[in-house]
């Protein structure tokens, strides 16, 4: 059975899809540890009501990234995980971390990528006159929001949208995509290469 460490900053309502899922759908994995870099991330509650072991790493104790990234990766290990899932973890990571678990890290994006990297996405592509918006899970790699791509959802931008509007409806679709994304790795079904990732039964890596 794979172990499955999740890293949050918040709520981490992606993470409580793959938690539910998980559970619904059988996978042959179990959710070992939800991990906090925020004492009062409100998906801590929820892991702990779902008998997950919960962690807080807090960032502010720490006087850089390298030795956050240190006891971080401690605590990660010492549950011993076969993917390590970033699910709304706002913390910029080091090349050394993200090396350490390089090809078994995944993190969605609320963009295409490789369009509108970083922050505030949905503002920004408001604010270019983007007709199609969406977001992106993708392997982690030391630069930032970049990496193999594994699925994208798209959302068609309303006219009557503002952020608020377009970042919901986005995130309906991600907690479609992520669970699915996830699920694929667990049952090895993701094969990557060349910078590309392809679904090994010739599924679908689009979500609409």
């Amino acid at each position: 059975m794979k172990s499955i460490v999740i890293l949050i900053s918040g709520r981490g309502s992606n993470m409580e899809a793959i938690v539910r899922a998980c559970a619904a759908e059988g996978w042959g994995a179990r959710i070992a540890a939800v991990i906090s870099n925020r004492p009062g991330a409100a998906g801590l509650a929820f892991a702990a009501e779902h008998g997950i072991a919960t962690a807080v790493v807090d960032h502010k104790a720490f006087a850089g990234r390298e030795a956050f990234d240190a006891e971080l990766q401690r605590v990660i290990d010492a549950y011993g995980p076969d993917l390590l899932v970033l699910a709304g973890f706002m913390r910029i990571l080091t090349p050394a971390f993200t090396h350490r678990y390089a090809e078994r890290m995944l993190n969605i994006h609320p963009s295409l990528l490789p369009a509108f990297t970083g922050l505030h996405t949905h503002a920004r592509a408001l604010e270019m006159g983007c007709k199609f918006v969406g977001a992106t899970v993708h392997f982690v790699t030391a630069e930032l929001d970049h990496g193999a791509i594994v699925a994208q959802a798209v959302v068609p931008v309303k006219a009557e949208d503002d952020e608020a509007s377009l970042s919901a409806r986005v995130l309906k679709l991600e907690h479609r995509m992520y669970p699915q994304a996830v699920r694929w790795f667990v049952e090895g079904r993701l094969q990557l290469g060349g910078g590309l990732v392809r679904q090994l039964d010739g599924v679908s890596q689009s979500f609409i």
